[in-house]
């Protein structure tokens, strides 16, 4: 283990102003994480069969959002009304009509897709579940929650859920949006991931969150804690070598820990699929005082 005590170096110099927001490209999203997670499991003998498992999900996802209608943008009303209120414009609740459909076409394209027999045991279970308890699943995912006892039929339906949310970011008009909080997503109120710092949006060393729900990668700026917006106490940690891409960026105020993955040294991490290949470093920080505070429905369980 190497332990970072004091603010990342790689942050020092000034960063231009970048956009607060970067929305998801639907066709694009899962078919590029889904050959991110192919990728990693040829690397990864303990945990390619899982990988390969995700990679058959995303391309399922891939195929979902290229076959679902994209809804129809909201309101400029709404839109304004949720800004001046520093609000997201979307609400989860209204994805409670478009969410069982895209369930019901997810489980049906995932079929065929090889998996270990307690996730198709869970697959099928939650096809023929009563209308009741794929209610109780989908309030779940829509709050992100996902009980420990019940983690692989969860893990299918947040799968629709980040179709159908990232289908809904994908309208809407970026330049409206407007920071909520630390750790918030200004498009959906969803969860980060992970955090990335990236050169690819504009400004070197940018730092972005990725939500775990709609997709939508959003501007924080950097040592600065992602769940509780302090900038005390920030300290990194990684996995044996000190210039990591990925590391665990701890905050001693509220006792979280959220990765960091650097794409500006590896252009080709992938938020979703490196975050679970990187679980060595769950494992590591499992030994620590700090409690994971990055969410993601693929490791959940982990």
């Amino acid at each position: 283990m190497s332990a970072s005590l004091k603010p990342d170096p790689s942050m020092i110099g000034g960063v231009a102003k970048v956009p607060l927001a970067r929305l998801p490209n639907p066709q694009a999203i899962f078919d590029t994480r889904a050959a991110r997670f192919d990728f990693l499991a040829g690397h990864s003998a303990n945990l390619a069969p899982y990988l390969r498992f995700l990679a058959a999900i995303c391309r399922a996802q891939a195929e979902l959002a290229r076959a679902l209608s994209g809804p129809a943008p909201l309101a400029a009303e709404r839109i304004e009304q949720a800004r001046a209120a520093r609000m997201p414009p979307l609400d989860r609740n209204d994805w409670r009509d478009t969410l069982p459909e895209a369930m019901d076409r997810l489980l049906e394209k995932l079929q065929a897709v090889e998996m270990p027999q307690p996730a198709r045991l869970a697959l099928d279970a939650l096809g023929a579940a009563e209308p009741s308890d794929r209610e109780w699943v989908m309030g779940n995912v829509l709050t992100d929650t996902i009980p420990a006892d019940s983690v692989a039929p969860h893990l299918f339906a947040a799968a629709a859920l980040q179709v159908v949310a990232c289908l809904s970011a994908a309208t809407l008009p970026v330049d409206k949006l407007v920071p909520i909080r630390p750790g918030i997503c200004p498009a959906c109120g969803g969860r980060p991931i992970a955090s990335l710092v990236t050169e690819n949006i504009g400004a070197e060393g940018a730092r972005y969150c990725a939500c775990a729900t709609c997709q939508t990668l959003w501007n924080e700026v950097r040592v600065k804690c992602t769940c509780c917006g302090s900038t005390k106490g920030i300290t990194y940690r990684s996995v044996e070598v000190e210039d990591a891409t990925i590391k665990a960026e701890c905050c001693r105020e509220c006792g979280k820990w959220v990765k960091i993955l650097y794409q500006s040294k590896n252009p080709t991490l992938e938020v979703v699929a490196d975050d679970v290949a990187s679980l060595g470093l769950d494992l590591m920080m499992r030994d620590t005082e700090w409690q994971r505070g990055g969410f993601n429905p693929f490791l959940t369980g982990y």
